[in-house]
């Protein structure tokens, strides 16, 4: 199977609490609290890892937080790039009815010799894999002094020199950055509100999202995966548009979907050869692969998913209604 490096080059530490109810302005004590090692790429990493695929997660940790990263479950994924200082804790909290409430704290910048050292990092990851997937996970850091974001134009090229196919999961500013020249991208991740802003204009129908997704394809992107929360994913390329939705069987923690979702899709991919010698449709495979995924994290506690789904299956449709009314953000 392909192998898999993520990049997440502003790691965290995922606290989340979970509680009876919460109430703004009031004291809560939480009944269950969890403390894990993640952000974007190294979620995306776990995942690809329950699935059985060869992955490392480069990632940008504190000094303070890399003995508690080592002793995790997901340590032999990881690739540390030590900076000084603690790593940034996002917090999740969840209530008795499944609800979700984050809040990410900011990203700290990155000195110069910090982003070197993740380039090394990566490049050292790449060259290992022949004909790799390099995915792009989450916020990007502010490189210290320039008040701009790193660059990607140097782990773009690393890409090249190592015939990596590349995935971005990202948004705001790095996301708008990306879109004015994608060349290069194989695969983008937006969800339907990113997709949105990126067209600007409202997207009420699958159909318009189908429409919005072929716009980024046309400036060079080769495939979408658009997450359509409650309403599944859509997955286009310059001429398919392949719908697919899973159940959750429960809801636990929606914190981390995503990332899962982002994981199958690319498991599925890489089966595509036998797929296809089986007589399946690999972009479907792809596609239900990211729906059950997706589904799976849904009902885990935390943000690592730590196995892969079973009984779960998804409704794929090759064809789909593109008339068919997306769910307003809030009534799922």
């Amino acid at each position: 199977m392909t192998g898999i490096v993520t990049l997440t080059a502003a790691g965290a530490i995922d606290a989340t609490y979970r509680v009876g109810a919460l109430r703004r302005g009031t004291f809560t004590r939480a009944e269950r609290y969890t403390r894990e090692v993640s952000g974007k790429g190294v979620n995306v990493s776990a995942a690809l890892a329950a699935g059985g695929a060869d992955t490392a997660a480069v990632v940008v940790l504190g000094a303070d937080d890399v003995r508690f990263a080592r002793g995790g479950l997901t340590a032999p994924l990881l690739r540390i790039v030590e900076v000084p200082g603690s790593t940034r804790v996002n917090t999740s909290i969840i209530d008795a009815e499944g609800a979700t409430t984050k809040v990410n704290a900011p990203t700290p910048p990155l000195s110069p010799e910090a982003w070197d050292a993740t380039l090394s990092a990566l490049r050292d990851e790449l060259g290992t894999r022949p004909q790799p997937w390099l995915v792009i996970s989450g916020s990007l850091p502010e490189l210290a002094g320039t008040g701009t974001p790193v660059d990607l134009a140097a782990v773009r090229a690393a890409a090249r020199e190592h015939g990596a196919r590349v995935a971005v999961d990202t948004s705001g500013g790095a996301l708008d950055a990306l879109l004015a020249d994608p060349t290069g991208i194989d695969l983008l991740t937006p969800n339907a509100e990113e997709l949105s802003a990126a067209v600007g204009r409202p997207l009420r129908t699958l159909g318009d999202v189908v429409t919005a997704a072929r716009e980024i394809v046309a400036r060079g992107v080769t495939t979408v995966l658009a997450s359509l929360g409650a309403d599944g994913l859509v997955v286009v390329t310059a001429d398919r548009a392949v719908f697919a939705r899973a159940q959750a069987p429960s809801v636990a923690n929606t914190a981390g979907a995503g990332d899962a979702a982002l994981a199958g899709f690319l498991l599925g991919l890489t089966r595509g050869p036998a797929a296809t010698a089986a007589g399946a449709d690999p972009l479907a495979v792809a596609a239900a692969s990211a729906a059950e995924w997706g589904a799976h994290a849904v009902a885990h506690a935390s943000t690592i998913v730590a196995g892969p789904p079973h009984g779960i299956r998804a409704l794929v449709e090759t064809s789909p209604d593109l008339d068919r009314v997306l769910t307003a953000e809030g009534e799922a």
